[in-house]
């Protein structure tokens, strides 16, 4: 004897071996079609029969069943609840077979919208509005099949529908996966072999790889884009009443950067003093006069929470307009937050103690790298003198060996205490010839409709690179030690033991040991870091009100929101550092194919097979360096490169055992360029 029952919603077959019970408690051991041993009770029986084999009546049922029309099936069935052996007789005739009673089970248990599941091997036909919407859906689905099924056959020959086009976005970096164009492209994808950035770009949705690294970013940090949702700067009338009673300086201050920066943040003043010596200002653009704590520059600039740099570009914290009005353009008058500090003619500290002032500062020069550092060295600086041939001096001379002689101090007074920490000393000055270069100005340009890339490297340590970083180093050191002082809450940038965190912003003061500080606290570039910003707001307090300061400060101790902000800014901060990565390393790729493939370049191993250019910041895996020393030349061949992964094909053509022992010594802290 066979069985017919149910099992996972489908109709199945079993020979009977044995049975046992009779009537409602009858039961069967059975083999099943795959060869299993079953136990099947009488409430699970939908059909008894002798004959054909239960293999064959399956068979037979299922193809049966697919000649079944459900609509004339539906007609025939009585309005009320129905056996499918009362309704095979009435779609078969009388005279039916085992077969015909199965092929009707299996039709019936599969078409859910004709008719209802009411219990074992019992039905009821569905409402006829039901079954027209069920209809109708059935409909839309094969519809939605057959649009997906066009649309993944122009994506597989290299055809985007307009459609997806414009979806393509979205479809990247935000997929709606139970859309049929997600469904569409990853089908092709599959089809292909290939990713769905691939994919569109050889479509060309994505109309290269820079914008789909671009995209991927600015999907994540600007979804509404990158425009600043106000154009204008601070109003004519307050600013005006922010700066009000504001004393007006009578140095003649000089900014120190290269050509492509537009937020000068920060200027330098040096004046003779009548008893000997002299008073050096550093002065900081102060928005934060006119900007207050909520208004709507406030939450733009804590948005963004920095500016953002990549080669070619930027994307400012603060709208341009604003930045004009406090920028320390030369010919200006500009508010600033300056410190000034007495120094003898040695270039010492005096007894006389740093003092804070809010004032109005004319700008006199604008000095630029790139027009000064091929001609300032070390030694033009140590004279205290000017140069008496006003053809051959340059801008600011006797200004900057002032300042060149306090910075070396400062920093020799900083590798005291970085060994202390158990740090190596950092060298003063450029690294010696051969060493690797760690800082490069891309440029891009647009020659007759096609980019060429220049990749210039610049020494880090040179003497304008020192005297800026020594002196905000050393700005930011004191402010944050006034700050901590008078109890109050800033941004700190500490860095303490080893480990992913080692490195961190955080409310409360804490050592610097990198840097060899007790107090460090970023101040120095409030146009481009929100941190700065906010210590801004609490330095003004202090200046204003000094002890009182905790009463009137934007941040009283222990303010939750200024922790939130701290958190905020590391994410964002490492974010935008990643972006930069990122891109330079899609120019330097871009490089290489701009000198055309298979190039060859020399590289320099780092660690576990990771190797970088020496011309350029490109690092690549090299296995076949893994088990060479650290800074082990090698000459290879670049034969491919892949713009989208951002990847390179390489082959070792030679390896040099040559050790850079200056590069070796350079030490592992990158946190002390508090301008760039």
């Amino acid at each position: 004897m066979q069985l017919a029952y149910e099992e996972g919603g489908e109709i199945r077959a079993a020979t009977v071996l044995s049975t046992s019970g009779s009537g409602d408690t009858e039961s069967w051991l059975a083999t099943s079609l795959s060869g299993k041993q079953l136990k099947l009770k009488a409430k699970e029986v939908w059909l008894r029969f002798e004959q054909p084999s239960a293999q064959l009546a399956i068979d037979q049922a299922s193809a049966l069943a697919q000649e079944i029309d459900l609509q004339l099936l539906w007609d025939c069935a009585p309005i009320n609840e129905f056996s499918f052996i009362d309704l095979a007789l009435e779609y078969f005739g009388n005279s039916i077979e085992a077969v015909q009673k199965i092929a009707l089970a299996i039709a019936l248990q599969g078409a859910p919208i004709y008719f209802r599941r009411k219990g074992r091997g019992r039905f009821m036909r569905a409402p006829l509005e039901q079954l027209q919407a069920g209809l109708a859906a059935v409909e839309r689905k094969n519809t939605e099949l057959a649009q997906q099924e066009r649309w993944t056959d122009e994506l597989v020959e290299g055809v985007c529908p307009e459609t997806l086009r414009s979806q393509a976005k979205n479809l990247l970096f935000a997929p709606d996966k139970n859309s049929l164009a997600y469904k569409a492209v990853m089908a092709a994808c599959t089809i292909a072999g290939v990713t769905p950035a691939q994919l569109l770009l050889r479509c060309g949705a994505v109309e290269s790889p820079l914008q789909f690294h671009q995209g991927m970013f600015l999907h994540h940090h600007f979804p509404h884009g990158t425009a600043h949702p106000i154009v204008h700067g601070i109003e004519a009338n307050t600013l005006q009443t922010a700066l009000a009673n504001l004393p007006v300086s009578t140095v003649q201050a000089f900014s120190i950067d290269d050509a492509s920066t537009t937020e000068i943040d920060d200027a330098f003043s040096v004046s003779a003093i009548p008893a000997g010596g002299y008073r050096i200002g550093v002065h900081i653009a102060a928005p934060a006069l006119a900007i207050q704590k909520d208004d709507v520059f406030d939450q733009i600039a804590r948005t963004r929470m920095s500016t953002v740099y990549f080669p070619g570009d930027k994307i400012t914290m603060l709208p341009p307009a604003l930045i004009q009005q406090f920028s320390l353009d030369a010919g200006s008058l500009r508010p600033t937050v300056s410190l000034y500090v007495e120094v003898d003619t040695e270039g010492q500290l005096t007894a006389v103690s740093p003092r804070s002032v809010i004032e109005l500062v004319p700008i006199a020069a604008n000095l630029r790298l790139e027009d000064l550092e091929n001609n300032l060295t070390a030694e033009g600086l140590e004279e205290n003198r000017a140069v008496d041939d006003p053809s051959i001096a340059l801008p600011f001379q006797m200004e900057l060996g002032v300042l060149w002689r306090t910075a070396k101090l400062f920093h020799a007074q900083r590798q005291t205490q970085r060994l202390a920490n158990g740090l190596r000393a950092e060298q003063l000055g450029p690294a010696e010839p051969g060493a690797l270069a760690r800082d490069f100005l891309f440029e891009i340009k647009d020659k007759s409709g096609i980019e060429q890339i220049v990749i210039i490297p610049r020494q880090r340590g040179a003497v304008l690179d020192t005297v800026v970083a020594e002196w905000m180093i050393y700005c930011n050191s004191t402010w944050g030690r006034l700050i901590a002082e008078q109890g109050l809450p800033g941004l700190f940038r500490t860095q303490k033991g080893w480990g992913p965190l080692r490195t961190r912003m955080q409310t409360t003061p804490a050592p610097h040991e990198g840097l060899g500080l007790d107090y460090y606290a970023w101040c120095t570039s409030p146009l481009r870091r929100y941190t700065d910003l906010v210590n801004q707001w609490q330095l003004l307090a202090i200046i204003r009100h000094g002890v009182t300061a905790k009463m009137v400060a934007p941040f009283p101790p222990r303010d939750a929101n200024l922790m939130g902000i701290a958190a905020d800014f590391e994410a964002s901060y490492q974010a935008y550092g990643e972006y930069q990565d990122r891109l330079e390393k899609y120019w330097c790729l871009r490089w290489l194919l701009q000198n055309s493939l298979p190039t060859a370049i020399t590289v320099r191993h780092l660690k576990e097979g990771m190797a970088r250019a020496e011309l350029i910041p490109l690092h690549l895996p090299i296995p076949e360096l893994a088990s060479h020393a650290r800074m082990t030349r090698a000459m290879i061949e670049v034969s491919e490169v892949d713009l989208l992964q951002l990847t390179a094909s390489t082959r070792v053509k030679e390896i040099e055992t040559l050790v850079d022992l200056v590069t070796l010594a350079t030490p592992e802290i990158n946190d002390n360029t508090p301008n760039s």
